[in-house]
Formats: structure tokens, sequence, C-alpha cells
């Protein structure tokens, strides 16, 4: 098994040993980052060599192997939820910002899980460049950024070119969870999603889904519940 998170394995312990000294905070944690360029962790062929070779789960006898990525796991709660609830994944994050995945690689040494890797770098970037086509089991979106101006709504990631690459990434009856508390960004990602070639709705033609019960409950979606924020989750496989 591969044991660190990163490719060297220095920064996890440098970071376990300040948290049991008492004195990891996010400025620490921000710092300690500040020393890594975003190639520094896992990345490029080594993601592909880890999605081929790290895991495999047994299905009736038959190898298989399940990936699943998760695009902007903020602190990494529900990333590290499906890595303990289903240790026969191979689990990928990608996230930007330093805190975020500081707090991820210490719930990943507090509870010894070892099938998740982390990539820090733009997320389309890692779509188009280091994931093939039909790859992907799974991949989630939770609370992206809705980007709320209008002026500012080509940034949005769940737009038409970056769910037809997403669509691809995906093997057959592979499924795509998204959820936004921003009842305008909801209304836009059933528009693009219902609209892009192979993707069909799990909750029926402009339908929104329950909300999962495997869905870890973040910090940022219980702020959201105690302000009154509504959430929308959406579900779509490959056809």
């Amino acid at each position: 098994a591969i044991k660190s998170f990163l490719d060297e394995g220095f920064l996890s312990g440098m970071m376990v040993d300040a948290h049991r000294k008492g004195y990891l905070d996010n400025r620490l944690i921000a710092r300690t980052f500040s020393y890594l360029r975003p190639n520094d962790l896992i990345y490029g062929p080594a993601v592909r060599a880890y999605l081929l070779h790290h895991r495999q789960a047994n299905d009736g006898g038959v190898g298989r192997l399940q990936h699943f990525l998760e695009i902007g796991f903020g602190a990494g709660e529900s990333l590290a939820g499906m890595a303990a609830a289903h240790p026969e994944r191979n689990c990928l994050g990608i996230e930007l910002h330093r805190p975020g995945i500081g707090r991820l690689l210490l719930q990943l040494e507090r509870q010894g899980l070892d099938n998740v890797r982390v990539i820090r770098a733009d997320a389309l970037e890692v779509l188009e460049r280091h994931l093939a086509d039909a790859s992907l089991d799974g991949v989630s979106i939770f609370f992206p950024d809705p980007w709320p101006k209008r002026r500012h709504h080509k940034r949005r990631l769940v737009n038409p070119a970056p769910v037809a690459l997403l669509a691809a990434r995906l093997k057959p009856s592979g499924v795509l969870r998204l959820a936004t508390d921003w009842a305008d960004y909801a209304r836009h990602m059933l528009r693009v999603l219902e609209a892009t070639a192979g993707l069909q709705n799990l909750a029926g033609p402009g339908g929104f889904m329950p909300r999962p019960d495997d869905r870890p409950l973040t910090r940022f979606e219980s702020r959201g519940q105690r302000l009154g924020h509504q959430v929308w989750d959406l579900a779509f496989h490959r056809v």
C-alpha cells in the first residue's frame, strides 16, 4: 500500500506532529503548504498509476477498480467520509485552498485512510490532461462557487463545456452528484446537465434529488442551515 498522501510524505508527518503538540492552526497549515509548488502533490503520471494500480475491489470474484473524484472538497469532510465508508474505492480529490487540503490530510491520518489522493491544481486541467475517458465511477461537486454576478457566470464550473468533459470521463452508469444552496445556480445546473448529451437525470426530467443520506453534513452546509438556506441536490448518470 502507498503509505503517504504526498510524494515524499514529509509534509503529512510534519502536520501530524504539529497537531499532536497542540499548535497546529490554519495559519501553520497555510505556511506549510506555501513551501509547495502546485505540482508537488500527487499529479500527472502518478495519478494515472494510482488510479490503475493502487486498490482493487472484488466483485463476485471479478476484479473491478472503482474510481471516485470530488472537485472542490473544501475541508474534506465528504471526501474523508466516502473513503472511510467505502474502502474498496480509490478516492481522488482536487482542491486549490491550502488550509482545506491540510484539514483533509489530518483527517486521513487520524482515521488511517490510505485510499485517498489529493491534487492541488485547476480541476479542468486535470480532467483534460490527466484523466482518461470512461475512467471514473463517480464525480461529486458539492457547493461550488456560484459566481452570482451575471458577468461572472462564465467562471462557473457547471457550464456546458466542463460538464461535457465530466460526462466523457464518467464510465457508463457512472454518477455525477452535485449540491448547491444557491437557487439560481441550482436552476442553471439543472438546465446545463439536462442539455448535456449522455447524461440522464436520476430524479426524472426537471427534478431534484432528496438529500442523500450518505452525503456528510459539512460545516459549510451546517452554517447554511442555521441561516435558513435551502439545499438542492442533483444526480445524473451516464447512459
